[in-house]
């Protein structure tokens, strides 16, 4: 009996059996509270980062920042070998039109490229926001310091780069401090044109905003609790695909969803102490982030941040009013919260490097039957695929069936009607693709 469980175990593909990735935890356990907290109070020292601030003084505003950005994501590739691509990406923008531009200036984002060994052209894009800004935008010299909006996501940032870097991928990762974020999501929409131009092969993007704040304005204290904003499906969809999701489904499953469900089922399997929270929603209510101008693009893009915003110390000049501190100030950084939201990162970016490339052509069909059919293109990398369904009203894949190496698949006693559906590809180390949910409906 046991030599044939062995032996089963010998024939069984190695997708079957691991569960878990030892390197994850790795990655996990490498992020530091003291790098990140020492990067936010670097960032703070700068005074303002507005855009518009000063460009020329080596200690002061934005240009000061953008410069020691670099020379961090430098001295990180240094350290692996030249691993890293380190560059300024920009663009001119001017006042005329723009009612938030005080003057014409330079918006710089400042990137750092790992490269992938195999998949060099397909990307997953990390960000934090450079700039920060006093009550009014427009005043770019009053001091600004913006510890956690978004100190913290730009430190969160060159952490993930001092850690992944010290590993091979299949796909190429990049870092990135995204500026003129405040006055109107300027740098997002340069890299993401950018990004278009150099027809990159965009997996995903993270825009980590604000994550260092446990104690909302409301008085909730939580240090485990975060969110992970998705749109439901691509603006730039044709009238097509709008018409036949009436008949299908699908109004909940585009691909930002999709990458939002990845990072809330990687998170739960190894940061089970976090509490991932789906918030079916593009961004806060109003307001709006870098993943937007990705997102405008038809790419996939999230937004991860803080579950409880305090808003006395967002967009605040430092004062003090009726007994209330205003100011978004170092002080109210809770360190270690960054820290795990910067490994809630870097372990999905790692898995989703690691993996095949999604399946292609994702069809399905059992129309009036009692099984459901798929049929989809197989992909360079992976050894086999995964079919995952839900109830339609659940956020999250809850059922899952490995079915090997094949192309098309019927799952037998499942009715079509009941329940979303969506495949995956696996590769031979076990890690996934995104789920890609059906674009095409079949019949025999």
């Amino acid at each position: 009996m046991k030599l044939t469980f062995l032996l089963l175990l010998l024939l069984v593909p190695s997708t079957i059996i691991a569960q878990t990735h030892q390197q994850l935890y790795d990655i996990i356990d490498g992020i530091s509270e003291k790098r990140i907290e020492r990067d936010i109070q670097t960032l703070v020292n700068f005074g303002t980062r507005n855009t518009f601030s000063d460009t020329i003084s080596n200690t002061r505003g934005i240009g000061a920042a953008r410069r020691w950005i670099k020379s961090e994501f430098e001295a990180i590739s240094k350290d692996c070998n030249n691993c890293l691509e380190v560059f300024y990406q920009k663009d001119f923008v001017t006042k005329k039109g723009n009612n938030r531009v005080p003057h014409d200036a330079w918006v710089v984002n400042v990137v750092a490229i790992q490269k992938g060994t195999k998949y060099s052209n397909r990307y997953i894009i990390m960000s934090g926001d450079i700039d920060s800004r006093a009550s009014n935008t427009m005043d770019f010299t009053t001091d600004a310091p913006g510890a956690n909006d978004n100190a913290s996501g730009m430190a969160g940032t060159i952490e993930a780069a001092r850690v992944l870097s010290k590993y091979q991928f299949e796909s190429s990762i990049i870092y990135v401090g995204l500026s003129g974020e405040e006055q109107g999501l300027f740098g997002g929409a340069g890299l993401a044109k950018h990004a278009q131009e150099k027809a990159w092969d965009i997996i995903g993007v993270f825009n980590n905003d604000m994550i260092g704040n446990i104690k909302g304005v409301d008085g909730v204290i939580d240090n485990r609790t975060f969110r992970i904003f998705s749109e439901p499906v691509p603006p730039n969809e044709t009238e097509r695909q709008r018409t036949l999701r009436r008949f299908y489904g699908g109004e909940v499953d585009g691909i930002s969803r999709q990458l939002a469900r990845y990072v809330y089922k990687t998170t739960k399997i190894y940061m089970p102490e976090m509490n991932p929270m789906m918030v079916y929603r593009l961004d806060r209510f109003g307001r709006g982030g870098h993943h937007r101008p990705f997102n405008d693009l038809g790419y996939a893009g999230i937004r991860i941040m803080e579950a409880h915003e305090n808003y006395t110390q967002q967009h605040q000049d430092i004062r003090e009013e009726n007994g209330i501190k205003y100011g978004d100030v170092i002080e109210y950084v809770n360190f270690g919260y960054a820290k795990k939201l910067t490994a809630v990162n870097a372990i999905n970016m790692a898995s989703l490097a690691t993996a095949p490339p999604a399946p292609k052509n994702v069809a399905i069909g059992g129309i009036v039957e009692p099984s459901v059919k798929f049929k989809w293109d197989k992909v360079d990398g992976a050894i086999g695929y995964k079919i995952y369904w839900r109830n339609t009203t659940s956020p999250t894949w809850d059922y899952s069936r490995y079915v090997g190496d094949v192309s098309e698949f019927t799952l037998d006693g499942i009715v079509i009607d009941n329940y979303f559906f969506g495949i995956a590809s696996v590769g031979e180390n076990g890690f996934e693709s995104v789920v890609v949910f059906p674009n095409k409906v079949f019949r025999d």
